[in-house]
This record gives structure tokens, C-alpha cells and sequence, in this order.
């Protein structure tokens, strides 16, 4: 009997490969792939790199996926008749077309998250508006090439930092810069009411409101939110109805000295939207974890514009890394292995999607 034949998408680490070494290989051929290749369902995509990944792809039994870095709509899932098992990571991936795989008779599983307080998005979005506030890349490249002293920081005791939703990791993010820096949390989202505001204050361990009867979580319009912030985060779902929900209307009203970030998801802001504003300067700097197309593409203008010279905005960039923690990976990757041993002993599944979660 030929062996199961297990792909490994996008392990840019290779943090997989302890776990997946347990499996016997005699039973099981493990390929693991560190590259990704482009979305295929984004609408910049040719059929030629459509067709590329659906022939990486068409020889696999079990795939396995890191959360939504190679997405899975109906007709990818359609061109891959060796396709049983879909295993992704998390609880949850809008990616995936759940439906489209269960219709094909495909088990489509995720895993469980390490359960920390705070986790590791809420570090790498409260590190993000600290380096950019304070020019830390920036002055340590200066350093490393001869400089000194360029610019002024930005300080945030007592500024007003307005998150984009205030979900589980708005509500985190928002309570370490309230305890943290002093600064005063503005809250908007299609339906968040002041006294939903006043629900999660009290759950995260903070008063409803202060001694002068100001609320610590504070529910404001939209334009209040972003003319009044000194720093803009986003911190939603995304969702269709989340698609492209920040436009350069919002991004008009910020304040020229404000910071705009985003460790949530890219396609929530309109990107060109965003690019348009850094690169006129209309506000003093961006931070950006997450992007429209990831891997960011070699000639996207984040990559290739010198920011933060000739009236352009400060912006900082890092590869989506806001949940890439070793300890994390290991602990979903594991959880992997353990369901493809489930899968070929016919016994249950740990964490069976039926739908994608949102």
C-alpha cells in the first residue's frame, strides 16, 4: 500500500518538521513547503499561478495549512480529487470554504490555541505602536550606518488611542495601553454599545469609569474615532462586512500627528487608500503587521517607497508575525499530527469545522 501523502503549506520556520518526523515513513510521505504561493482567489492572480498551485497541490491526501496564508476557495478544492483531509490551525479560518470541502466529502479540522494573557498579538500590536512612537528601527538603522539623533519621538502617556473593535484582542490591546501609558481608549464598531463598553471594562479588570465620571472604554462615531485619536488600531474580524471597511474618508480625519495601526487583518483597510496617505505624510506614521496579498509581493510600494524622507510617513513593517511564537506553532502543529493518527485509526477528529467559523 502506498504511502498517505501529507503536504505541509507555508512553514517558513520549519517548525513542523520535528513533529511531523514522528509520523512513520513508511506509512507517510511528508513534503513541507517553506514558500507560498499567490492567493488563488484574489483577483490580481493569473490562471498560470492558479494552475501552479492547484499541480503543487493535486497529489496530496492531507494538507495541512498555517491559519489563512494559502486560502481554499470552492474551485481550488475542486481540482483536488486525492483531497480527504484539510487540516488548518486555530479555531477558525474565513479562508477556507468549508462547504465547498464537506460537499466533496473532505474532513476539514483546525486545533485548539494556547490560551495566554496577554497572547502574542496583543505583544506584537502594543511593540508595533511603541517602536513606531518612539523611531526605534529607525534610529537603530541610523546608528548602524553612522547617524545619530534624527528626529523626536512621540510620546502616549495620556493620549487617546481609539481601537477599531473591541473584541478579545481590542479589549487586550486597550487595557495594557490604558494601565500602561495612562492613555484614554476610544471604542467604535458597527454595533458596540457603551454599555457592552462598560461589560468588558469591568471583565478585563478595569472600572467602568473614572472619579470625574469619564468612561475607561469609551464609545464614540466613527469620525470621532479617527479625528480624535493620537493612535488608530485596528482590531476586527474580517468578514466581508469588514472588507474594506477603513477608506480614506476615515483615514482623512486623523490627525497629522497620529499613528495608524493594523495587526488584524489587511484587507480590512483599503490598501491603496493607505499608501496614498502615508506617502503624502497626512499622518506621522503606519505600522503594519498584516497586508492585502501575503507574502507582501517584492515590488509592493510598502517594500520599495523610502519612507519617513521628503514629507512621507514614518512606517514600520513586519511579516505577519504577530501569533508566530515557536511555542505556538509547536502546539498547533502537534495538534495536526495527533488528527491525521485519529483520521488513519477512523476514530474522531479533535476540532471538526462545519463551517468556517465567522
Amino acid at each position: 500500500m502506498a504511502p498517505i501523502k501529507i503536504a505541509v503549506l507555508d512553514d517558513y520556520q520549519g517548525i513542523s518538521k520535528p513533529h511531523f518526523a514522528k509520523l512513520d515513513p513508511a506509512e507517510y510521505d511528508v513534503v513541507t513547503f517553506t514558500d507560498t504561493l499567490l492567493p488563488y482567489n484574489h483577483s490580481d492572480t493569473p490562471q498560470d499561478a492558479k494552475d501552479a498551485l492547484a499541480k503543487r497541490l493535486e497529489p496530496f491526501d492531507v494538507i495541512c495549512t498555517m491559519r489563512e496564508r494559502t486560502p481554499f476557495p470552492e474551485e481550488l478544492i475542486n481540482r483536488l480529487p486525492k483531497l480527504k483531509v484539510l487540516l488548518t490551525t486555530g479555531m477558525r479560518n474565513a479562508s477556507i470554504n468549508v462547504k465547498a470541502g464537506l460537499a466533496r466529502g473532505i474532513t476539514v479540522a483546525g486545533t485548539t490555541m494556547q490560551k495566554r494573557s496577554p497572547d502574542s498579538t496583543t505583544e506584537h500590536c502594543v511593540a508595533l505602536t511603541v517602536a513606531l512612537a518612539r523611531n526605534i528601527p529607525q534610529d537603530d538603522a541610523t546608528i548602524k550606518a553612522g547617524g545619530w539623533q534624527t528626529t523626536a519621538a512621540v510620546g502616549l502617556a495620556g493620549k487617546v488611542f481609539g481601537t477599531v473593535g473591541l473584541g478579545r484582542l481590542g479589549v487586550s490591546v486597550s487595557r495594557i495601553m490604558r494601565i500602561a501609558f495612562g492613555m484614554k481608549i476610544v471604542a467604535w464598531s458597527t454595533n458596540l454599545t457603551q454599555a457592552a463598553a462598560d461589560e468588558k471594562a469591568k471583565a478585563a479588570g478595569l472600572p467602568v469609569e473614572d472619579e470625574s465620571g469619564e468612561k475607561t472604554f469609551k464609545v464614540v462615531s466613527r469620525d470621532e474615532l479617527f479625528s480624535s485619536a493620537d493612535v488608530v488600531s485596528i482590531q476586527l474580524v474580517l468578514s466581508e462586512r469588514s472588507r474594506g471597511l477603513i477608506t480614506a474618508d476615515d483615514l482623512n480625519k486623523m490627525k497629522t500627528s497620529a499613528l495608524f495601526i493594523n495587526t488584524a487583518r489587511g484587507p480590512i483597510v483599503v490598501e491603496n487608500d493607505l499608501l496614498e496617505a502615508a506617502k503624502k505624510g497626512l499622518i506621522r506614521g503606519v505600522g503594519l503587521d498584516v497586508y492585502e496579498i501575503e507574502p507582501l509581493p517584492q515590488q509592493n510600494e510598502w517594500r520599495t517607497t523610502k519612507w519617513g524622507v521628503e514629507g512621507r510617513s514614518q512606517v514600520v513593517l513586519t511579516p505577519h508575525t504577530g501569533y508566530v511564537e515557536e511555542e505556538n506553532l509547536s502546539y498547533m502543529y502537534k495538534q495536526q499530527v495527533e488528527n491525521i493518527l485519529r483520521w488513519q485509526n477512523d476514530e474522531a477528529l479533535a476540532t471538526v469545522f462545519s463551517d468556517s467559523g465567522y
